[in-house]
């Protein structure tokens, strides 16, 4: 597999082969050796020192259900520490069928003109892109795809990222060429931006497959892997019948669905459409061009995305996926699903993240620049956002910016970024995922709700908090959907296998927490170096303060046990050395 490094100073393309110090890592494992060998860590995130990251996981390209995901680092301009965001979609695999790992794309162009960079069987090569300015994400899809070809892979960004606005995304289209698979969390939307970089594609020539060191033994534990997706009552059967929209009703029950600037935690009214079955019935009952389940990249199993349709079954936007439908819905005081699905798109357009535009929206109705559950004004404040003005701007920068601007303390967010759609006072290990993760509030990187704990308890938060940042590290090193774990927690053998047969590696099976463990290592070495420490481990005041309605609890995990959570054990593990963990 190559490393592409991409220039923007002197406008060049130059392949590497990956080697011994980083052919063993893929994804988020990746993105931290590379960043923690060649990014000073106290450098601007919008400046030329920062590099901007882009890697497919250890399976991409063999045809692997769940496998192809893509991630997307940096330093972030929103958390100020090492970034990965991670997407779907069809690039992961587009990527490894080039034989490509990563993307690695340095320095800033030298005037403001934009770029594209195109990837082939011919070679790589940056071309002139001043024709996609300011188009949306859509607009720039429809163009790229009519020029290249149905089934080129596309990532680009809007607007919003070539403002070099902090939670701006990195678009990545689907098997249908929809660009709304987002790398969405942490402003690498706004990195890329500031490269001058607007859209990478990689063309459908690929002369085949990622190689594989042993098709047999391959063949044997893909064939395992999906016999348990199938088997597993999760995996097999509620994501594709619910999606994402199941958490609603776990959520719900425990009184954390954020509502109103994450001021209560459910609605008096009832809400029919805000839970999984009402949800997957109005797109089933509406047809057309809507569908509860869907793959946003081939030969998924799982199929837990979904095309939202309007009353007359067309198309708003696909998919309307949990953290959207909540932070952009009863987090403004909505609860018209369309109006939630038209946001949703506007978002994807405008290239933003969906859950830090929610936070900082809630925090900019807070501050009365409209009321809640105004539709047409919060469209009007979101579109302000890719016109740059000072409000735009001030949104742009995202919630915890937005809340030091407007004069608002209750701003749902850690170490500069919004919190996702769980409330930390009701699910209290998402509290302490968001508190000391180090890639700030952000839930998929110590996913708890699936645990079958006391969510309103303290007592073993921070640990089951733990086991799953070091679960979540190592998939998103691998780069294979975090839903799949479901279906192999009590097979772990599976994992290796698989990357024992592709690699001719020998990893057993303590495979997975070791590497988790030595990702964590790396991306905490790199924050403390770019001085986030352990006070910035902190959840905002009034969530330990302000009890949430209606089951009226607080966060109220001891801070000395998240002080020590990570740090104590990481730094003891071993660091990201290149080779084998």
């Amino acid at each position: 597999m190559q490393l592409l490094r991409v220039n923007m100073d002197r406008l060049t393309v130059e392949s590497q082969d990956l080697g011994d110090a980083y052919g063993s890592w893929a994804g988020r494992g990746l993105i931290a050796r590379l960043l923690s060998d060649e990014v000073p860590a106290a450098c601007d995130p919008l400046g030329p020192q920062n590099k901007l990251v882009v890697t497919n996981g250890l399976l991409a390209g063999t045809r692997t259900s769940s496998a192809g995901r893509l991630s997307v680092g940096a330093k972030s301009p929103l958390t100020l520490g090492i970034k990965e965001a991670n997407a779907g979609g069809v690039m992961g695999d587009a990527m490894a069928r080039q034989g490509v790992r990563a993307i690695v794309v340095e320095g800033t162009a030298p005037t403001e003109s934009l770029y594209l960079l195109e990837i082939g069987a011919a070679g790589a090569r940056l071309l002139p892109a001043d024709d996609l300015r300011g188009l949306g994400t859509y607009a720039v899809a429809a163009e790229l795809l009519q020029r290249y070809g149905d089934k080129a892979a596309l990532a680009c960004i809007g607007p919003a990222g070539e403002l070099r606005l902090p939670l701006a995304g990195v678009a990545v289209n689907d098997r249908e060429g929809r660009p709304s698979r987002f790398a969405g969390r942490g402003g690498m939307g706004a990195v890329m931006g500031a490269k001058n970089l607007k859209a990478i594609v990689v063309l459908p020539d690929a002369p085949g497959d990622a190689p594989i060191h042993d098709m047999a033994a391959f063949r044997e534990a893909r064939k395992r892997l999906n016999e348990a997706l199938r088997s597993n009552p999760v995996t097999g059967r509620l994501f594709a019948d619910l999606g994402t929209a199941m958490s609603l009703d776990i959520v719900r029950a425990l009184g954390g669905m954020p509502i109103c600037n994450f001021s209560r935690g459910d609605s008096d009214g009832e809400l029919p459409y805000f839970t999984g079955d009402g949800f997957r019935q109005l797109i089933v009952d509406r047809g057309g061009e809507g569908t509860p389940t869907h793959a946003c990249m081939p030969g998924c199993a799982i199929r837990c995305s979904n095309v939202f349709p309007d009353s007359e079954g067309t198309e708003i936007v696909g998919p309307l996926e949990y953290e959207s439908l909540v932070l952009l819905g009863p987090n403004l005081g909505l609860f018209d699903v369309d109006q939630i699905a038209r946001l949703n798109y506007l978002c994807n357009d405008y290239g933003v993240d969906t859950m830090e535009a929610g936070v900082a929206l809630g925090v900019a109705l807070e501050a009365g620049l409209a009321s809640f559950g105004d539709y047409e004004a919060i469209v009007a404040l979101l579109d302000e956002v890719p016109r740059g003005t000072v409000v735009g701007r001030v949104l742009g920068n995202g919630a915890t910016v937005a809340g030091r601007v407007l004069g608002v303390t209750r701003v749902p967010a850690v170490k500069g970024q919004g919190m996702a759609a769980y409330d930390p006072r009701a699910v209290k290990g998402f509290g302490v995922t968001y508190a000391t993760s180090t890639m700030g509030a952000d839930h998929t990187a110590g996913y708890v709700m699936g645990a079958q704990v006391d969510h309103h308890s303290p007592v073993g938060a921070a640990q089951l908090s733990r086991k799953t940042q070091v679960l979540r590290a190592a998939l998103d090193t691998i780069n294979l959907c975090a839903f799949v774990m479901s279906a192999l927690m009590d097979k772990p053998d599976i994992l290796p296998d698989l990357i024992n047969a592709v690699h001719g590696t020998d990893y057993g099976p303590g495979f997975v927490g070791e590497l988790g463990e030595a990702v964590l290592a790396s991306e905490l070495a790199f924050n403390a170096a770019a001085g986030i420490t352990v006070l910035d481990d902190r959840l905002p005041e009034f969530m330990r303060t302000e009890a949430l309605p209606p089951q009226d609890v607080v966060f109220d995990v001891p801070q000395e046990e998240l002080d020590s959570l990570l740090r104590t054990d990481c730094e003891s593990s071993m660091q990201i050395t290149g080779g084998t963990p």
